[in-house]
């Protein structure tokens, strides 16, 4: 059963400065589930056969032309049937004036109007963005989230693989710390996963002997981030001799998140290899390929191996 999230409607009012014209009940207690917004000139021409009442309904200049047109008698009846839907929320951007008969209407049928000065198009940009964060689709998984040269890396392995001992070099080399032990993955678009840290534990790490350390405080504010998106997935276990590792990376990895391919790679761990730096190349190599740029493949054609441009069906395993 796929989980529905909620936003209250109180934290949307401070994210984006609304000023409230009449709220039915407290902010905190109207819940926004749907990420969709909508702009009513439909309805408002009595038009509902797709109308979505739980969706956040922004009113500008062109809904207010609209209704202009439209002696005052039926002018309120397309307001009062309008608001009699219910919406969850209603926004007036551009600071436009708000008619007696919405304002009455609003109080009636107990609907949140609210307004912002923003102009409705950058209004709307903006509150989509928030709502697909906010109530994006999410799942948690034991690891660690870190910015190495601008990519999130997620760093996954089993307990005391060394995550949170890379982490840590990591920042002492100049990276950012998004999230250790807990990374909440969520769903932003159909391309795109951004972790964050759960706020009761965020910035705080565990590193065993040592204990809990708070990482903002010890490095500084620089060296800690509240979301990353993930750009690759570091798979960190023990060094199996009899397993044959990627020597050459020519074939991609990928690992399925929420139903999004991410990029992957497996590391084996064993005393005398320098994760961090590891890590550091691989996030340096990550982007050179989405940027048209294989090292493996240029070495192959040096080498006459292959044509300039042919995939390798080489397996480097075998030299």
């Amino acid at each position: 059963m796929t989980t529905k999230y909620i936003v209250p409607l109180r934290k949307l009012i401070h994210d984006f400065s609304l000023e409230t014209l009449h709220l039915p009940e407290e902010p905190g207690e109207i819940d926004i589930s749907s990420m969709e917004v909508n702009r009513p000139g439909l309805e408002l021409a009595g038009f509902f056969d797709y109308y979505d009442n739980q969706r956040i309904q922004i009113m500008g200049k062109s809904e207010f032309a609209f209704l202009r047109q439209f002696s005052d008698e039926d002018r309120l009846h397309r307001i009062n049937t309008y608001f009699a839907t219910r919406p969850s929320a209603v926004v007036i951007t551009r600071n436009l004036e708000v008619w007696p008969q919405i304002l009455h209407a609003a109080r009636t049928y107990q609907v949140a109007l609210l307004r912002t000065v923003e102009p409705t198009s950058q209004f709307m940009a903006g509150l989509i963005a928030q709502l697909n964060v906010e109530l994006a689709p999410r799942v948690t998984r034991h690891g660690v989230l870190v910015e190495v040269y601008g990519e999130g890396i997620l760093l996954l392995g089993e307990s005391g693989v060394g995550k949170s001992e890379t982490a840590i070099e990591l920042v002492k080399r100049g990276h950012r710390l998004i999230a250790d032990d807990a990374v909440e993955i969520r769903k932003v678009s159909n391309r795109t996963l951004v972790g964050s840290s759960p706020e009761n534990i965020r910035h705080f790490m565990e590193l065993r002997g040592v204990g809990i350390i708070n990482a903002r405080r010890l490095f500084g504010i620089g060296a800690v981030k509240m979301t990353e998106k993930i750009n690759m997935i570091v798979q960190l276990e023990q060094w199996d001799s009899s397993k044959v590792y990627d020597r050459m990376g020519m074939e991609d990895e990928y690992t399925d998140v929420l139903g999004i391919q991410i990029p992957s790679l497996t590391i084996p761990v064993k005393p005398g290899r320098n994760l961090a730096v590891i890590i550091e190349v691989a996030a340096m190599n990550s982007r050179q390929k989405r940027m048209g740029y294989n090292a493996a493949q240029e070495l192959l054609e040096k080498l006459g191996m292959v044509e300039p441009g042919q995939e390798s069906g080489v397996d480097w395993n075998d030299f």
